[in-house]
């Protein structure tokens, strides 16, 4: 086992717990209107999607408290699992990448995004603030499981390698 893979395993293995919930509907359905923010900024929870490498613009919207998968539908952000993980790994996000996308990481082979297992070169990472002006920290549960209070964050970062960086938003 070379020394990358020893430090990714458990790093992966701690990616795949924390990115529990996505749907794989067959049928894509209409994203509703996220909420608006007030004038100076989101009084529900703060949705932040930041494509990274996938050279996608950052998307920033504000929705309702409640469930992450709830909260994210509402922003009209959708996810897309892994067939070996299901919904505990977010594979693709607004079907980002696409299945025919070439994906390019620096220092690795491109590779398309087949969404059959957790991707060991690149993954969604979900992170979560906690308050307007605290700190992203990475989230200890995915978005089946995680509730949103008005006031809190919640980011999907698209991750090259083994160390995510908090969203952008």
């Amino acid at each position: 086992m070379t020394r990358l893979t020893r430090t990714a395993a458990p790093l992966l293995l701690l990616a795949a717990l924390a990115l529990a919930g996505c749907s794989t509907a067959a049928e894509p359905t209409p994203s509703p209107t996220p909420t608006q923010a007030s004038a100076d900024g989101c009084d529900q929870v703060t949705v932040v999607v930041d494509f990274g490498v996938l050279d996608e613009p950052v998307l920033e919207s504000c929705a309702a408290a409640g469930a992450a998968t709830d909260v994210l539908a509402e922003a009209g952000v959708t996810t897309e699992g892994t067939v070996d993980y299901g919904d505990q790994v977010v594979c693709r996000v607004n079907g980002e990448p696409a299945a025919d996308e070439t994906v390019t990481i620096e220092g690795q082979t491109p590779f398309t995004e087949s969404c059959q297992t957790l991707n060991a070169v690149a993954y969604w990472a979900l992170w979560v603030k906690t308050a307007a002006g605290a700190e992203w920290e990475y989230a200890q549960e995915g978005v089946n499981t995680l509730q949103l209070e008005a006031g809190q964050s919640v980011g999907l970062v698209y991750t090259p390698g083994t160390e995510s960086t908090p969203p952008q938003g």
